[in-house]
């Protein structure tokens, strides 16, 4: 066997090694819902049939509240991330909250669309099942994108919106989750989907909080845990293909509703300045930024979230 051929064998044989090493250490099997289920559906939780899913949901509150606040959450994150909020906002309110399709319990959608139309769409079918007429729509990420669409879409559904670092217009991205980037990169992507280190997944919690001392271990497992629901890594990496698709925002301008938009200042993966677009376009809105906070408020800093959304909703 020539030089060559000897130091290419070597070199196989090492990267097979550190391949085998990385699956070992790092490779993580799918965890089936049911064993999800008994950790993260515990009451109030329930179940519901939509677009052919069963769809993790929380309906709490006061029953006799005829428009209820409707929570959406961003991607990566479930319907726990507005836990430190209902606990208050139940005491007086009606709050339904789910788990979007592609994440937390809920899993992925079956025909693997993650288009902000398909979401717009599947919260139409949820409210529809749950016969809510009227809702006052708050989102966070992407679950404020879903949220201004779908009001842009069915006014007469929504009262009043409520944008928490919202996402939809063109994005200027500071710095972006390392999951979020590796399921952006071809190859990369597809070894995310059975290989998914904690310390990537603590990284990108820690990177859309300004605080990171906030990020405790038992955070990092509800997100890492809830990653590995069956079918949530694959669809991660489709919703990361799904963003080059061009959001309308010249629907912005047409939504009429009061409008609460509430930003972190130290958002780095949507930053202030997209704060102040929705600002300038919506006619009817109030902007209150939140010091040294970053992209999820509600999980960050709750009680200094919470004041400018209860005062919000009590002001109309």
């Amino acid at each position: 066997m020539n030089r060559i051929a000897k130091v290419l064998l070597a070199t196989f044989f090492t990267l097979g090694v550190l391949l085998l090493l990385t699956v070992v250490l790092f490779g993580h099997r799918d965890i089936p819902v049911r064993e999800l289920t008994d950790k993260y559906a515990s009451e109030p939780s329930s179940f519901a049939r939509v677009g052919g899913m069963p769809v993790h949901y929380r309906d709490e509150g006061n029953p006799a509240d005829s428009v209820p606040l409707v929570l959406l959450h961003g991607t990566g994150a479930s319907l726990h991330t507005f836990d430190p909020w209902v606990k208050v906002l139940k005491q007086k309110r009606r709050v339904i909250r789910m788990d979007l399709p592609g994440f937390g319990l809920t899993g992925p959608f079956p025909d693997r669309d993650y288009s902000t139309d398909h979401y717009v769409e599947f919260l139409g079918e949820f409210l529809a099942d749950m016969k809510i007429g009227k809702c006052i729509l708050a989102g966070n990420s992407l679950g404020g994108q879903i949220a201004w669409r779908f009001t842009a879409k069915n006014p007469e559904l929504v009262k009043k919106l409520v944008l928490i670092d919202a996402a939809g217009y063109p994005r200027n991205v500071k710095s972006e989750p390392i999951a979020f980037k590796i399921a952006g990169i071809p190859i990369l992507n597809k070894i995310l989907t059975f290989i998914t280190p904690r310390f990537v997944v603590r990284a990108s919690v820690e990177n859309v909080y300004a605080d990171r001392t906030k990020v405790s271990e038992a955070l990092v497992d509800r997100y890492f845990e809830l990653s590995l629901r069956e079918g949530n890594r694959q669809a991660l990496v489709d919703r990361i293909r799904s963003f080059q698709d061009p959001e309308p925002v010249e629907l912005i301008r047409g939504i009429t509703q009061p409008t609460l938009v509430l930003w972190g200042e130290n958002d780095l993966l949507i930053p202030l300045e997209t704060a102040q677009k929705f600002h300038r376009d919506l006619p009817n809105d109030t902007l209150v930024i939140l010091p040294g906070t970053g992209h999820v408020p509600m999980e960050e800093s709750p009680g200094e979230s919470l004041a400018p959304l209860l005062h919000f909703l009590d002001k109309w």
